[in-house]
């Protein structure tokens, strides 16, 4: 039977409250729905590749202090190898023993041509800058250094200090530790020594007369390339294009066995720009005594022990002995503690974790 006007007309008459109802509560949904999740923050001076004068130049314009205002400092932990971080459970062990993980960040400028995914995990994972070959006796690892102060100054703007550590380095401290001494802290800790043993033959590896007349012989100095930089301190150093521009070159052929430029350059530059804003030492305890050929002693399994590690954070480091520190009474009174240490071998990893909990994070 076929249907009416009549009967139409009571099926549209029926059926136009529900449309009504339904585009009521479509449009009310669409009100009152929460607004799309924003995107992340974008990553990219993580993970895109930029030349070193880009990077250096946009990360020399970063707010030289932490910010937002009031929120907690962070400490970038820079590490600068070739290869894989054989002490890496250790450190594992030292970041997750903290409940505090929020207060740290990781970098790790490694050599481009390896495989990061198999060799850096836990808490290293996805924590590799874009990076170039570093070799020793060429301006390579100070450059590189440089990048990670870049790329640490631009991933994060909490970041306050910022501590250089090579693959054999180990934490002689708990991390609640190491960050309490560092962020009470307003000045960097870098080694600024005067007078050093083999001085000139290093100023003028590149030609007696080629660091002038930026860097006169009577301003070069000499230190630990194991350094911890304040914020100001990292952005201070990216921006520097005057003194870089004499680091940078290589050394004469015949002088490759004086060439250390990541042992000049950062101590030269911030003892002629702020050297009053440093603690003239550095926090890393070294072996010299028992170096061979310009390394120092490599720890092995045997040396570890709890007794051991006590004797090494009850010594103090040497401070600079500039003129200006014989009078700086901050400097006479102090007496900072060793925070890591070097060089430890891969077979020392098992030893360091009998006795990390009871002796290495126990303060």
């Amino acid at each position: 039977m076929s249907p009416t006007p009549l009967t139409l007309l009571c099926a549209l008459l029926l059926t136009h409250p529900l449309a009504i109802v339904f585009t009521i509560n479509t449009d009310l949904t669409t009100t009152v729905s929460p607004p799309p999740q924003l995107q992340k923050p974008n990553n990219r001076f993580m993970e895109e590749e930029m030349d070193d004068n880009s990077l250096f130049h946009l990360a020399s314009r970063v707010n030289p202090n932490p910010s937002p205002a009031g929120a907690p400092k962070k400490l970038a932990f820079m590490f600068l190898t070739t290869d894989r971080l054989p002490l890496a459970p250790l450190w594992e062990l030292y970041f997750n023993r903290t409940k505090t993980k929020h207060l740290y960040n990781i970098y790790i400028h490694a050599d481009p041509n390896l495989r990061y995914d198999l060799l850096f995990q836990g808490v290293f994972s996805n924590r590799t800058i874009p990076s170039k070959p570093t070799r020793r006796n060429t301006p390579t690892l100070a450059a590189a250094h440089r990048r990670l102060l870049a790329r640490a100054l631009l991933h994060d703007p909490a970041n306050y200090m910022l501590a250089l550590l090579s693959p054999s380095c180990i934490p002689l401290h708990s991390f609640d530790f190491t960050y309490k001494t560092l962020m009470s802290s307003k000045k960097s800790f870098i080694e600024i020594l005067e007078n050093e043993v083999g001085a000139w033959g290093r100023w003028a590896a590149r030609g007696e007369t080629v660091m002038l007349p930026e860097v006169s012989y009577e301003r070069f100095r000499i230190g630990s390339q194991f350094s911890v930089l304040t914020r100001h301190h990292a952005r201070v150093v990216v921006g520097d294009t005057r003194l870089w521009s004499k680091f940078k070159l290589p050394c004469l052929q015949e002088n490759i066995g004086r060439c250390y430029p990541e042992e000049n350059y950062f101590p030269t530059l911030l003892s002629m720009v702020d050297r009053r804003g440093c603690v003239p030492a550095t926090l890393t305890y070294v072996d010299w005594k028992r170096g061979q050929h310009g390394h120092p002693y490599t720890f092995q399994a045997s040396d570890v022990g709890p007794e051991f590690i006590r004797t090494l954070r009850r010594r103090r480091p040497r401070y600079g002995d500039e003129e200006m520190n014989g009078s700086d009474a901050s400097v006479i009174r102090r007496n900072d503690p060793f925070l890591f240490a070097r060089k430890f071998g891969a077979d020392t990893v098992g030893a360091l974790l009998d006795i990390a909990d009871d002796v290495v994070f126990r303060e």
